[in-house]
């Protein structure tokens, strides 16, 4: 085994790891693995025989290359001002493992939402601290902060992302009756039971090229999300719908013709929707779609 053979082999090892990383932090698969990818280049250019925890600085490698890339996503953001984090949809028996190690520690889509609206160097800090455990005294170095800067950073973040309803309930089968009630509610027109299964202060965002008459990209309001839920219901008509896993929670997938056609994504919490995500790009979807 040639030495480049060795190194991409024990890269290879911690590759899953760094893609967690680098989703957790940037909220979209494509840039995750770029970079994974530079991280890689990084490490093939360096001495990595002086590298005594490979594992610790390809962590901080990562972090480093997102923090420059959420920094410079400024421009991307007038260009797609509404887009939603890309979500990880799996079907429900469980295959498709190396995208479940994405999110093996539950990271929602809600909670990806809400580490969007955070300071860069807020979302670091506490990814790496909060969903990585790495001490603060290296992830000072990569935000240009004292360690107990960097500790102020993450609390700051923990305060907002404790603000909202990001944590699902951990049964998935619970879930699924839950999402199931909200489905045949608006199928049947039934206004009551759809705010019956809702959060009073539910929120539903939307993601859409094309929004039906009447209906709005953000809505908060059981009474609010309902009426809405209404104005959506002709969005599965026509199409098959399809239990997934999104994220690693209950969600439903809109297929026409063979095709994804809507992504509709749930947080459960104490057995009611609190968060309703939904994308409608098919030609997103049909790349993010197992």
């Amino acid at each position: 085994m040639t030495e480049n053979e060795w190194l991409a082999e024990r890269f290879e090892s911690h590759r899953a790891h760094l893609r967690a990383v680098a989703y957790r932090m940037l909220g979209s698969l494509t840039e995750a693995d770029d970079a994974v990818q530079e991280a890689w280049l990084k490490l093939s250019r360096s001495d990595a025989g002086e590298v005594r925890n490979l594992g610790g600085w390809l962590t901080t490698v990562v972090g480093r290359v997102c923090l420059d890339m959420l920094r410079s996503r400024s421009a991307r953001r007038e260009e797609y001002p509404e887009r939603l984090p890309d979500p990880v949809i799996v079907p429900e028996d469980g295959s498709h493992p190396e995208q479940q190690a994405l999110i093996a520690d539950s990271v929602g889509l809600a909670l990806l939402v809400v580490l969007d609206t955070l300071d860069p160097a807020e979302r670091l800090a506490f990814v790496l601290h909060d969903m990585f455990a790495l001490p603060f005294d290296e992830i000072a170095p990569i935000v240009d902060r004292t360690p107990a800067a960097a500790r102020q950073l993450a609390s700051r973040a923990r305060r907002r992302i404790q603000g909202s309803p990001t944590v699902p309930d951990g049964d998935v089968a619970r879930q699924r009756e839950v999402v199931d009630a909200f489905f045949a509610a608006a199928r049947d027109g039934n206004f009551a039971a759809l705010v019956s299964v809702l959060d009073p202060d539910v929120v539903l965002r939307v993601e859409a090229a094309a929004l039906p008459v009447g209906a709005s990209r953000l809505v908060r309001g059981a009474e609010a999300v309902a009426g809405q839920a209404l104005t959506f219901r002709q969005s599965g008509q026509g199409g098959q719908p399809v239990p997934v896993l999104v994220n690693g929670v209950a969600g439903r997938l809109i297929v026409r013709d063979g095709r994804p056609q809507t992504l509709f994504a749930f947080t459960v919490v104490n057995d009611l929707i609190a968060a309703i995500d939904i994308i409608s790009d098919p030609e997103r979807l049909a790349e993010l779609a197992y």
